[in-house]
């Protein structure tokens, strides 16, 4: 389905009861909703799951940019209101998590728990992404792909066929919005939002992350008094990696906070 937030039109998919426990899933640079695909099948099927593609990605609408972290989370507050969702987990990947800490911040009452999965209040600087931008506005997405990858995942992942589908998927992300997305990560700065968390939260991020290493992952958590798990043998994309281990940690997470 789609569902309109300011001058977007966003791709959404809604699976599941009703009635269940409402997971919201937000992806990360480069990807689409496919990017939990794996994740998704492993976990009880008795939840709602809603995953979306950010504007710029997937099948929403490409917008004029830069993007702003505050304007991607509005997008995901625009799709909780049209659904009539309440009580929501949110599950961010990377830029997905910026997405996610936003949303808290600006609407604990909707905000049941969050997953923070290999991300960071602040991820990178100013200058990083500048120079990314310098980088693709010269040479395309596909310039960049051969460094974007080995972050993404283990080099076993990384040397099989399964690896092809995510550079198809990264090189064929419209530039625009990727440049625009870039915009909103170097501008991204929720050190101090991120203290005034108070929701159930848990940290996860792959050992081998290039992106958004384990200890900065940690120092996010630490800000928002989350729960910290590594996984083993994974980079950037855990989800994509290790989806029953990352299941896993969502269940159990899941069931913890349900009864709080």
């Amino acid at each position: 389905m789609m569902i309109r937030s300011g001058d977007a039109a966003l791709h959404v998919r809604d699976e599941g009861p009703r009635d269940g426990p409402v997971v919201l899933f937000a992806n990360s640079l480069g990807t689409d909703l496919r990017v939990f695909d794996a994740l998704v099948a492993q976990l009880p099927p008795d939840l709602r799951i809603v995953r979306y593609d950010k504007r710029g990605h997937g099948l929403s609408d490409l917008t004029p940019g830069p993007y702003t972290i505050d304007m991607l989370s509005d997008d995901t507050i625009a799709i909780c209101e049209t659904l009539g969702l309440r009580n929501v987990t949110f599950v961010g990947l990377s830029i997905g998590g910026l997405i996610a800490q936003s949303f808290a911040i600006k609407r604990p009452d909707l905000t049941q728990a969050l997953v923070l999965m290999d991300t960071a209040a602040k991820i990178g600087t100013a200058e990083s992404w500048g120079e990314r931008i310098a980088a693709l506005s010269e040479g395309g997405i596909a310039a960049i792909s051969d460094g974007i990858l080995p972050r993404w995942f283990s080099p076993a992942f990384l040397g099989s066929p399964e690896a092809s589908q995510w550079r198809n998927m990264l090189e064929r992300t419209t530039l625009e919005g990727y440049i625009a997305c870039c915009h909103a990560l170097a501008a991204a700065d929720l050190t101090e939002g991120c203290t005034q968390i108070t929701c159930p939260a848990m940290a996860i991020a792959g050992a081998l992350d290039g992106s958004t290493p384990p200890e900065l992952v940690a120092e996010t958590a630490k800000l928002c008094h989350a729960t910290f798990h590594i996984v083993e043998d994974a980079g950037h994309l855990p989800c994509v990696e290790k989806p029953e281990a990352v299941a896993a940690l969502i269940t159990d997470f899941l069931e913890k906070t349900r009864h709080d």
